[in-house]
């Protein structure tokens, strides 16, 4: 069986895409997502520092362009995306709280819970009542919550993770890999990871 990896930060508008649109790609081929929480910021720092010159000095063109090639897309998922007020936001405690998440089977429900808050209701998700609602409405205690993403674990596993990415010739969110060395990166690349499923099921 083919394998399908998918490093995702759930601060990007085009990871939230990406994350919508790889389940149905993933189901139809018979393949599970192996779902890789990272800091994308982390990833830039290491080797990817000049996004933050372009987000310091947008060329309007291309910005305006951005917002509607996103709201394309959204519609095109059935997704609410909007631009929240906080961006780019702090997303550390957020991604570190998929492994709490993950460790009681929630890792899906959380993360698409973390999308919505972030990019439908333009929450800040760097704020802990904003991750205590979240994690509420999972049925999951946002004391055990809060701890957990304090501990030495889920920030090593976060980490991990990032410093994988960057290994295996990432630069940023989302970036997906089939059989782990066919790259891919960004939304607009799916229809290419499809086809490479469907390769690797006749192979």
């Amino acid at each position: 069986m083919a394998t399908l990896e998918l490093f995702f930060d759930c601060s990007s508008p085009w990871t939230y895409l990406a994350f919508a649109g790889i389940q149905p790609i993933a189901e139809r081929h018979g393949v599970p997502v192996i779902w890789k929480p990272i800091l994308v910021g982390g990833v830039f720092n290491a080797v990817n520092k000049e996004v933050y010159d372009n987000r310091a000095n947008p060329n309007p063109r291309r910005w305006n362009y951005m917002r509607k090639d996103l709201a394309d897309w959204a519609r095109a998922y059935g997704l609410e995306i909007g631009w929240p007020p906080v961006f780019p936001v702090n997303s550390v405690k957020a991604m570190r709280g998929a492994f709490a998440a993950e460790d009681k089977g929630l890792l899906l429900p959380y993360c698409t819970a973390v999308f919505e808050s972030y990019w439908g209701r333009l929450e800040d998700i760097s704020q802990d009542e904003v991750l205590a609602g979240i994690v509420k409405g999972l049925g999951m205690e946002p004391a055990d919550f809060f701890a957990a993403i304090g501990s030495a674990a889920c920030k090593d596993r976060l980490r991990a993770n990032t410093e994988e990415l960057v290994t295996r010739g990432g630069f940023g969110s989302p970036t997906i890999f089939v059989n782990g060395t066919d790259m891919y990166f960004g939304n607009d690349r799916l229809a290419l990871v499809d086809r490479a499923l469907g390769e690797a099921s006749r192979a």
